[in-house]
């Protein structure tokens, strides 16, 4: 992939951030036991908090061509560390470095803290996020082990730990 824009989405990114994350929760269920509901939706509680709460901030990912490829959810803006609540590729952008640079975007618009969660059962996930806190942060970024809140059936999510600083301007 070749050129690649991150932006804060807007409401009228609705639709297209609904369908991707459609295809998120998809690609989720094989590792949170997540079925659709009845309609064939997932839940959506992450997205629509993204869309509407203040300390969230939504990203949208596109390709040179304005292809929606990625996006991103930021929450704790205003807390002293922010987490990557909610990330994902598209299948046809994966493997192509736009993850990564998608995610060294959005964590320099808000330099600082910062704290992503993955599960130990997506070694593909496993890997990117160790790859991508060793890339912003060289060795100083840390693992540790959380259990996940209201879900006691599942294995605790694994939390990488790093910090960025605000670049200087050119």
């Amino acid at each position: 992939m070749s050129d690649l824009t991150v932006r804060l989405a807007t409401t009228a990114d609705r639709p297209t951030l609904e369908r991707l994350w459609l295809m998120f929760s998809h690609d989720m269920s094989e590792f949170n036991g997540q079925l659709p509901n009845p309609d064939g939706t997932f839940r959506d509680d992450r997205l629509h908090q993204a869309l509407a709460d203040p300390d969230w901030a939504p990203y949208l990912v596109t390709t040179a061509d304005h292809t929606p490829a990625a996006f991103a959810f930021v929450r704790g803006l205003t807390a002293p560390t922010r987490v990557l609540n909610t990330f994902f590729v598209a299948r046809g952008a994966r493997r192509s470095g736009i993850g990564l640079r998608a995610v060294q975007q959005v964590v320099a618009i808000h330099p600082g803290p910062w704290e992503v969660a993955f599960q130990d059962t997506n070694p593909t996930a496993a890997h990117f996020w160790r790859r991508t806190a060793t890339t912003i942060a060289g060795p100083t970024w840390t693992e540790h082990h959380r259990p996940v809140p209201n879900r006691p059936n599942l294995p605790p999510d694994t939390w990488i730990s790093f910090s960025t600083t605000a670049e200087a301007p050119a």
